[in-house]
């Protein structure tokens, strides 16, 4: 005998082995006993979650020849001809592979007048409906809509918006939904102990996390895990067939990135990367490991875990924190979104994790703000000198610097209220801004508030392309002005980009960010500067 898929050799029976769609077996099985057994169905849902199965199980009970019944025998020769594919009453179609008008004409519409020859009903299962052309759901609209007595339809897909709203009337709807974790892992360990496997607890909670509630795709995973394992399954064995990440290693990069650590962020992406893990499921198991510490922290139970799982969750969440996980949450899925365009993933990928990483440094337990120049200056010089020799004697005059743009000297009024009023105000732009738009959360992330010369406020950019993106669009400009006016009206807003080192060691402050040169001058100055000393003109 052939191999067959555990998939197909699994497939429920009676409709009490159809784990996880109650609602739709009570609905069937309450129609049949009361004889209000509707000419047409359409069951709806994601894939692999048991459409196809319940179609041939509503045929098999209402072609028993103990039935109709709310269940079939499974013993009469029409259950086991249903069962085997063999019937001649039960005609199954393929909408995605014959979606033309004629295939409706000639294996329906055409057979539809005529009697069944064993069974109680003629019953044709269409899978995949919606991949049927226009004219074909026309053909068949007539015969759906006034079907002869004898006949059944039942009508699979799992995009429901593409069935025309004419069938969608005529048709009885069942919607199909996702299986739950707790429904997956009962699933696969019952299908693994008939195969006589033995699988780890922890083995079976990764494979049902990556069926994303698909009964076949769960089924499917455990088939190749089954295929490639030298004795029992291992959530190790696991990891490394379907191309996953441990949850250690997902937890240490994630309080890397919490922490700003970017030399451990680039040594575990390495690691996982020379494993053969690709960039997409380095942040698909990102993604299940933050969102196992989200369920964790608002004490949200997914399946019966085992101890050591939800302290190390508890653990890792208690390093992490509610808002950096959320935020996380939000940062990875657009990263995971973009990176299908992206030439190179891996070294993209790990562009981004810095990214993230340094965006948030330093990260203590309360957020705190970037380390002034000052700051960076006196921590980098040795104790005595930061102690002794940088202080200026009494009797000798300090030595005048050009401030940095971080080191920028008070302006009138800076110190007081006027100063603390402008900086919350700015913090509550950039905040309201970010959460609008990702472009806004990048480019005005790296601003401060410079100076406040009575209701002049200067905000200063630190990088002169986020100032050019701001003022090449009008609009940005006057949307960032009007949320500061919101906050306070009378004050007027006044861009600049930081001060920048030049060659010399010397520092200029860009007030603006206009060319020096333009149009003809900027011509003739580069006709100067390439001139061939052998030309005379």
């Amino acid at each position: 005998m052939s191999y067959v898929s555990l998939y197909r050799k699994y497939r429920s029976q009676t409709f009490g082995d159809l784990v996880g769609q109650d609602h739709v077996v009570r609905t069937l099985q309450s129609a049949i006993a009361s004889g209000r057994i509707a000419q047409s169905y359409l069951f709806t849902g994601p894939r692999g979650t048991g459409k196809t199965s319940t179609a041939r199980l509503l045929a098999k009970a209402l072609c028993c020849e103990k039935g109709p019944s709310t269940e079939p025998c499974n013993e009469c020769a029409l259950c086991k001809a249903i069962q085997e594919g063999g019937c001649m009453d039960v005609l199954e179609m393929d909408a995605a592979s014959e979606a033309g008008v004629e295939e409706v004409r000639e294996a329906i519409i055409s057979v539809t007048e005529y009697r069944p020859l064993q069974a109680r009903y003629k019953v044709f299962i269409i899978d995949e409906v919606h991949d049927l052309s226009a004219k074909a759901f026309d053909a068949l609209l007539k015969t759906i809509e006034e079907p002869p007595p004898h006949v059944v339809f039942i009508l699979a897909t799992t995009e429901y918006n593409k069935v025309p709203p004419t069938i969608r009337s005529r048709c009885q709807k069942f919607e199909f939904h996702r299986a739950s974790l707790a429904d997956l892992c009962r699933r696969i360990e019952h299908v693994a102990a008939a195969e006589g496997v033995s699988i780890e607890p922890s083995a079976v909670r990764a494979i049902a996390r990556m069926a994303d509630g698909g009964f076949r795709d769960a089924l499917t995973l455990l088939e190749h895990a089954l295929m490639t394992a030298d004795g029992a399954i291992t959530l190790q064995h696991v990891y490394d067939q379907l191309g996953l990440i441990a949850d250690e290693v997902s937890d240490r990069i994630l309080l890397a990135i919490r922490a700003g650590d970017v030399e451990t962020i680039l040594k575990e992406t390495d690691a996982v990367a020379r494993l053969g893990r690709d960039p997409k499921s380095i942040v698909e198991s990102l993604l299940h490991r933050l969102a196992d510490l989200t369920r964790a922290a608002y004490g949200v139970s997914t399946a019966e875990g085992e101890a050591a799982q939800d302290a190390a969750l508890q653990a890792t969440f208690s390093q992490l924190g509610l808002d950096a996980v959320l935020a996380l949450r939000s940062e990875l899925s657009d990263v995971l979104r973009a990176l299908r365009d992206v030439t190179i993933p891996r070294l993209w990928l790990e562009s981004q994790l810095v990214r993230l990483a340094v965006g948030r440094r330093p990260l203590p337990s309360a957020p705190a703000e970037r380390p002034s120049a000052t700051e960076r200056k006196a921590a980098s010089k040795p104790p005595a000198e930061s102690r002794g020799a940088a202080e200026p004697r009494p009797s000798e005059p300090a030595a005048a610097e050009a401030p940095s743009a971080g080191e920028r000297p008070p302006a009138g009024g800076e110190g007081g209220v006027e100063r603390e009023k402008a900086e919350k105000a700015w913090s509550d732009v950039v905040r309201a801004l970010s959460e609008q738009s990702r472009l806004m959360r990048t480019h005005l992330g790296q601003t401060r508030v410079a100076s406040v010369e009575g209701n002049c406020v200067t905000i200063e950019f630190e990088r002169a392309f986020n100032l050019d993106w701001v003022r090449e669009a009008p609009k940005r400009e006057a949307a960032i002005r009007g949320e500061f006016a919101g906050r306070w009206p009378e004050a007027e807003l006044r861009f600049v980009a930081a001060a920048r080192k030049t060659n010399g060691g010397e520092t200029g402050v860009a007030e603006t960010v206009e060319l020096l040169l333009e149009g003809p001058a900027l011509v003739d100055k580069a006709r100067q500067i390439f001139r061939d000393p052998k030309d005379p003109g």
